[in-house]
């Protein structure tokens, strides 16, 4: 018998014995779960400010910058964690110094497994710069960053800096359906931060929609795990970076298109990779390589004459990673790819599953215009720098410190 069944007898006994009161007696005593709305989010109402303090002002104004970094908690392989890592790293270099700060954790709630678990899984992070797994350790800096649309919530109360930055690698309300977290993502743009976006279409959407000051850093790609690679058959194959659980990665659609494009070529190997689509019914000819090691990527990209790379918001690191390791991406064409991929070093694509078919096509048919494509797509890659990216990040700092500490007198 059901828990429920079992409850509606008790309770029909109870009214038997003792009545009605009896049975409401009994109902308060059943344990119910209930979704704590206020209490998940109760920092977005949380405006009680962390003072500006003078004195730590006085002593840190002729040291060296010091910046803060608020992240939320990571899971292992986070790409956009990597992004922030490599971004601290570099401007550590340049002789900023950096403190890292988790915003809401839960699992690395002790300094010591932050450190630990960054060590395990973020080599990348500088074991320099110091981290800790609760922004309540948080001091003075003369520069705060913000890096996800809820640890913009503690930054925006955060007064013990000079100036706020948000790090924007992506259009974050629209991670979500049209209601309240898309509210409470896009709100934050209006928080007043200095943003530093991942190319020029979040700085010209954030500026111009937004009225945020906003300046703009590009991509690299990391060399030591993607480099030339030669392809060792003649099979005609595609890879699919295959996302079923991150909506804006367009799996669907993406799904369609190989259907088709196998449905007319049938010799054409499909290789999907990002997560493991064996739940799903694929008709046609593939390996479902799941989540694959960094290390292996760039071979896995070059056994394939084209890669898939889908995307309804910012462009991924994937596509200058895929030219680099010597094949040819295939983006959606659009001002959030644009900035970065065109028709000189990419495939692009419409948002139509017919139209890719139709291009992926044509280009297994016409082998030497896909290689004018990879070539080309090498050279732009090479020709980039993630050392050049981070001077772009650099100057935006120093600029709007020094511009913001001439009003540093307006908070005494």
């Amino acid at each position: 018998m059901s828990k429920i069944g079992t409850l509606v007898k008790k309770t029909y006994r109870v009214f038997k014995n003792r009545g009605f009161a009896g049975v409401m007696q009994k109902l308060d005593e059943v344990s119910v779960t209930k979704n704590d709305v206020i209490g998940f989010y109760d920092y977005i109402m949380d405006v009680e400010p962390v003072p500006f303090v003078q004195e730590e002002y006085e002593k840190a104004k002729n040291g060296p910058v010091i910046l803060n970094w608020v992240i939320p908690e990571m899971g292992v392989g986070s790409g956009g964690h990597i992004n922030i890592f490599r971004f601290v790293n570099l401007l550590q270099k340049q002789g900023i110094k950096n403190r890292i700060y988790i915003f809401k954790g839960n699992n690395l709630d002790t300094n010591e497994k932050l450190k630990a678990f960054l060590r395990e899984h973020y080599a990348i992070l500088n074991d320099e710069i110091e981290v800790y797994s609760d922004v309540s350790y948080m001091k003075f800096a003369h520069g705060t960053f913000a890096t996800s649309w809820n640890t913009a919530y503690f930054v925006r109360k955060f007064q013990n800096t000079i100036s706020k930055f948000y790090f924007v690698q992506d259009f974050e309300p629209y991670f979500f359906p049209l209601g309240s977290e898309y509210m409470f993502a896009e709100n934050t743009y209006r928080f007043g931060f200095r943003g530093v976006t991942a190319g020029d279409w979040l700085k010209d959407k954030l500026h111009d929609e937004y009225g945020m000051k906003t300046s703009s850093f590009g991509f690299s790609y990391d060399r030591n795990l993607y480099t030339k690679k030669e392809k060792r058959d003649q099979v005609k194959r595609l890879f699919f970076y295959a996302r079923p659980v991150t909506a804006r990665r367009a799996f669907e659609l993406g799904l369609l298109a190989l259907n088709e494009i196998t449905t007319r070529m049938p010799e054409v190997e499909v290789v999907f990779a990002g997560w493991d689509v064996s739940n799903y019914e694929i008709p046609f000819k593939h390996l479902n390589a799941g989540s694959v090691k960094l290390e292996e990527l760039a071979d896995l990209y070059a056994q394939c004459d084209m890669c898939l790379v889908l995307s309804n918001t910012n462009l991924s690191l994937l596509p200058l990673e895929v030219m680099a390791s010597n094949s040819v991406p295939v983006c959606t064409k659009g001002p959030n790819s644009e900035w970065l991929v065109n028709d000189k070093n990419s495939i692009m694509v419409d948002f139509d599953p017919i139209a890719i078919a139709d291009t992926i096509e044509h280009y297994f048919k016409n082998p030497q215009e896909l290689q004018e494509i990879r070539e080309k797509g090498l050279e732009f890659a090479a020709n980039t720098s993630w050392e050049k990216e981070a001077e772009k990040v650099y100057q935006a700092v120093m600029e709007g410190i020094k511009e913001d500490e001439e009003c540093i007198g307006d908070r005494r």
